[in-house]
C-alpha cells in the first residue's frame, strides 16, 4: 500500500510527516538533527526509500546526510560539497556555507545527485550522495566570470532551483539568487544565460543580461519545454525554444502583486501552477500581504489568476513561505501543502480549494517536499 510522507526540514531540524491513506490524519515523526539548520530534506524517487538531508549543525560545517531507511538511520557524506583550494596560495578561498538545495538525477543515473550551496556553487555525487565534487564548468569556468554580478541577498545567494531534463541527462537549468537563470546542454560543461524578458528594477540596467534575482524555477515533469518562475520581479512563463520570458504575474491583483518566492506546478497539467504572494513593498517586509495570506491558482498558463483562502486565516497572519517550502503530490486531485515562518504547515487535499492546519509550533520552515513511498 502506498502512503503519503512530508519531508519537512526548518531552522532547528528535520521532520517527517506520514499521512493515514488518505491524506486526512498525519502523524509527526523528528525532530532529527535538532538544532541543526535543515535547509532541504529529498527522497530519491528512483528508489523510493533513499533520502538525502543538507544541513548545517550548529557550530560545525555545512554537511549531507544519507538515510536508506526512511529516516530511521543517517550516515554522514565522507566527502561533503567543498570548493577547491585557491589556484593562487595568497588569495582566499571560497568555502561552502550552507549546503542549500538536492536534487536527484536523470532517471537513467541511479545515483547521481546534484547539491547547490552557498554561496553559488554547483556539485555532482556519483555514489548516491556519499562524495561530492564540483561541476568544474561551472564552479571555476563561469561563475568566476560574472561573480560581479552577483548580488548580496539575506543568508547569501544560493544556487537552487536545480533542473533535469527529463528526455536528456546532460540539459539542465539552474537558477542564481541573485545572478539569474543558466541553461547547459552538456553536463554542465559550458553554460549561458537564459534571462531574456526578467525584469530587475533593482539595477541600473532594468533589463540586464546577468544579475537577476530567481526565487523559484520549476520546469514541467510532463512537459519539459514548459518552465515557471517565481522571481523579484514577478511571476514569468517560458516556452521552448522560445528564449524570452513572458510576466504572467501581470494578471495578479494590483493590490496584491505578483511578489513571493515559490511556485509549484500540477503534477500532470502544464497550465495549472501555484503561487504564494508575499509583501514586497517598501523595505519588503516579508510577510502576507495585509495580514491575509492566501495562494493565488493559474489553470490557464498565468493568463489569469483566482485567490484560494478557504481555512486560511482571514486577519493578523504575518508570516510568508520560502521558496523551498510549498509543494504539491500526485495524487488525483493534487495535494498542495506549504509551511510557515511562523512554524505551521497547511495542507489542501482539493487542489487549494480548501485548507487545513495539520502541525504548528515547529520552528520556522525552510523546505516540504512530498512523496509517496511503500509502506
Amino acid at each position: 500500500m502506498d502512503q503519503s510522507i512530508l519531508l519537512v526540514g526548518t531552522r532547528k531540524g528535520a521532520f517527517i510527516l506520514h499521512d493515514d491513506g488518505g491524506r486526512k490524519d498525519w502523524r509527526v515523526s523528528g525532530p532529527h538533527f535538532l538544532g541543526s539548520a535543515v535547509h532541504h530534506m529529498v527522497l530519491d524517487r528512483r528508489d523510493g526509500k533513499t533520502l538525502l538531508l543538507g544541513t548545517r549543525p550548529g557550530h560545525l560545517g555545512p554537511t549531507v546526510f544519507r538515510s536508506s531507511d526512511l529516516g530511521a538511520h543517517w550516515q554522514e557524506a565522507a566527502k561533503p560539497p567543498a570548493f577547491a583550494p585557491a589556484a593562487d596560495p595568497a588569495a582566499a578561498a571560497a568555502s561552502v556555507d550552507i549546503v542549500f538545495w538536492l536534487t536527484p538525477g536523470h532517471a537513467d543515473d541511479a545515483g547521481v545527485w546534484y547539491a547547490g550551496t552557498v554561496p553559488p556553487g554547483l556539485f555532482r555525487s556519483a555514489d548516491g550522495g556519499n562524495t561530492w565534487q564540483e561541476v568544474a564548468g561551472l564552479n571555476s569556468g563561469y561563475l568566476p566570470g560574472i561573480q560581479q554580478y552577483i548580488g548580496a541577498v539575506p543568508g547569501g545567494p544560493p544556487l537552487h532551483s536545480i533542473c533535469i531534463d527529463p528526455r536528456d541527462a546532460a540539459h539542465m537549468y539552474i537558477a542564481i539568487s541573485s545572478g539569474g537563470v543558466f541553461e547547459t546542454g552538456d553536463a554542465g560543461e559550458t553554460w549561458r544565460p537564459l534571462n531574456r524578458g526578467v525584469a530587475a528594477t533593482f539595477m541600473p540596467d532594468p533589463a540586464p543580461e546577468l544579475g537577476h534575482d530567481p526565487h523559484r524555477v520549476a520546469q514541467h515533469p510532463l512537459a519539459p519545454d514548459r518552465l515557471y518562475q517565481q522571481n523579484h520581479c514577478g511571476i514569468y512563463r517560458l516556452d521552448r525554444p522560445g528564449e524570452t520570458w513572458q510576466r504572467i504575474g501581470a494578471a495578479m491583483p494590483a493590490e496584491v502583486g505578483d511578489i513571493g518566492f515559490p511556485v509549484v506546478l500540477h503534477p500532470r497539467d502544464p497550465d495549472t501552477l501555484w503561487v504564494f504572494p508575499m509583501d514586497g513593498t517598501e523595505n519588503w517586509p516579508r510577510t502576507s500581504p495585509d495580514g491575509r495570506p492566501a495562494v493565488y491558482c493559474s489553470r490557464d498558463g498565468g493568463e489569469s489568476w483566482a485567490r484560494q483562502d478557504d481555512g486560511l486565516p482571514r486577519e493578523q497572519a504575518w508570516w510568508t513561505v520560502k521558496r523551498q517550502a510549498f509543494c504539491v503530490d500526485s495524487g488525483d486531485p493534487a495535494g498542495l501543502y506549504f509551511g510557515t515562518t511562523s512554524g505551521q504547515l497547511w495542507a489542501s487535499a482539493d487542489e487549494g480549494a480548501t485548507w487545513r492546519r495539520i502541525a504548528e509550533h515547529l520552528p520556522e520552515i525552510f523546505a516540504v517536499e512530498a512523496a509517496t513511498v511503500s509502506s
